[in-house]
């Protein structure tokens, strides 16, 4: 069976560079179809969220896959209305029974909530500490939130998951993630999608044989990004992991590179709300 590479992160854990994300997979036999196949293909990690209520869907198909927990990279997050730090520990624990699991291996802050992803961040070191989860996380936190963590955390957050693709390449945050032993995750790394017809990766597409979205992808791992593209689709599922056989030239990363326009398909994590 084909392995994706792993990324060793500041605490020596491995995490796979490619996941699967399930974000929207509300249809219960949809979500457990596609992480069944994404486990069968070769996928090694999977990404939910309180807030994509399928963590039950997320451990039952890890459960009946017969592959051993140790080696499947489980990844959730505290939604933005469960912040603090009580209502954090709790939450986990909520989480936890949903997916049916010991621990998990990542916990992320789902988005920063102004006076509370401090005290939140403070209830993942505990949940740290106490060996619940493996490795603890935020996602859509800018420096200026990192920066804020850092200077009261005992064990930085070791994990960034952050809106990343080729027309949002958020240059300065990776490399202050990577000065500081941050590994970044991309959610969102095809764009939603907007980019799969930009000419200049259909153009990269065709001179390697491959899809725009394995362009895309492969981008990504040459950056040193973990990526966890969403897709209920077999085949999608099955094209997305097939990006570890080929290799982008540092011409052609350096043309990806210059596609940035600091567009965002979702929100500014200094200015988001959700009304759910």
């Amino acid at each position: 069976m084909f392995e994706v590479p792993s990324k060793t992160l500041e605490n020596g854990v491995k995490m796979p560079y490619l996941g699967l994300g399930v974000y929207k997979m509300t249809d219960r036999e949809e979500a457990l179809q596609a992480i069944t196949k994404a486990l069968e293909v070769g996928y090694r990690s999977i990404d939910t969220a309180a807030l994509y209520d399928n963590e039950t869907e997320v451990g039952e198909a890890i459960r009946s896959s017969n592959i051993p927990r140790e080696e499947i990279f489980v990844t959730t997050k505290v939604w933005n209305k469960d912040q603090g730090y009580d209502n954090t520990l709790r939450a986990f624990e909520t989480s936890l029974k949903k997916l049916g699991l010991d621990y998990i291996d990542l916990y992320l802050i789902h988005w920063p909530v102004e006076d509370k992803f401090l005290d939140t961040y403070r209830a993942i070191e505990r949940l740290y500490d106490e060996k619940l989860i493996r490795v603890p996380g935020v996602s859509n936190h800018h420096q200026h939130h990192l920066e804020k963590i850092f200077a009261k955390a005992n064990v930085k957050p070791m994990v960034d998951q952050i809106e990343l693709h080729p027309y949002l390449s958020q240059k300065s945050l990776l490399n202050f993630c990577k000065e500081n032993g941050v590994a970044v995750t991309a959610w969102g790394p095809l764009g939603r999608g907007q980019m799969l017809d930009d000419e200049t990766i259909v153009r990269l597409a065709n001179k390697y044989n491959k899809t725009a979205a394995q362009v895309i992808l492969r981008w990504h791992y040459q950056n040193d990004i973990i990526t966890i593209p969403k897709s209920v689709t077999p085949s999608r599922i099955e094209e997305n992991i097939n990006i570890f056989d080929f290799e982008l030239s540092f011409e052609d990363i350096h043309s990806m590179d210059a596609l940035n326009k600091d567009y965002r398909t979702g929100q500014d994590p200094d200015h988001f709300h959700f009304d759910f």
